[in-house]
């Protein structure tokens, strides 16, 4: 079924059935897509993904390259915000810190379009989807004290509620800038808030921009378990 087509009208719900692991039949899905998804991963590994991505990568590297040099600077912007309990937002973000210098697979996992993390002699690489593309960029000089777009950043948060923040560009293997993220990470009683804002070019499409507000929110959900998980 396309994103176009309509969802006929009718529920389904478990009577019963399966002993233990409770959860609903999306609860079961979830469960097996993951397992199928790490399962290619594992007999692909790294370079055998990117051998099969290659032409896609290629594609969708000039389709953000293409929309960076028909913006002429200009960004458009987006943010998700995110609730966690249970969690300081320094143990996440200890736990972040560790991952992109260790093992890929706990950020692999967060996310079933995640194909490549980890730092290389450029910076922290990433291929992901980025809207129907599949792209390899990287991200480099977080710190909103280093980059002047988000020193004036309208999404800037108060640093008394927010003293977490890190910002980055995204740019290819080339130099070419084709977006912008600003983390903002202030805890609460029993947690913390993480606001997410991410920039495209402006002549990126809405959908472009929209997929990876839905894309923050599900990676970033999964690594905070992961992170509440391995203080255990």
């Amino acid at each position: 079924m396309t994103e176009n087509q309509k969802t006929p009208y009718v529920t389904v719900t478990l009577e019963a059935g399966p002993a233990g692991g409770g959860g609903s039949i999306d609860d079961f899905e979830l469960f097996y897509a993951r397992r199928a998804v790490d399962r290619f991963r594992t007999l692909l590994g790294r370079q055998g993904l990117l051998d099969l991505l290659a032409a896609e990568i290629e594609e969708g590297n000039a389709f953000l390259r293409q929309c960076a040099r028909t913006s002429d600077g200009a960004f458009k912007g987006g943010t998700t915000v995110l609730e966690a309990k249970g969690l300081a937002s320094g143990e996440f973000l200890a736990w972040m810190d560790k991952a992109f210098t260790g093992d890929e697979k706990p950020l692999l996992a967060a996310h079933p379009e995640h194909y490549v993390m980890g730092t290389d002699e450029i910076g922290a690489r990433v291929v992901e989807n980025i809207g129907p593309h599949i792209a390899s960029f990287y991200m480099g000089g977080w710190g909103t004290d280093t980059l002047d777009w988000a020193k004036d950043a309208a999404e800037l948060l108060p640093e008394a509620e927010f003293p977490r923040k890190m910002s980055s560009n995204l740019f290819l293997a080339d130099g070419t800038v084709v977006g912008r993220a600003l983390i903002q990470f202030g805890d609460t009683a029993d947690g913390f808030t993480s606001d997410l804002t991410v920039y495209f070019p402006v002549t990126c499409p809405d959908e472009v921009l929209d997929h990876h507000l839905r894309h923050y929110a599900v990676e970033f959900r999964n690594w905070i378990v992961a992170a509440a998980a391995a203080q255990d």
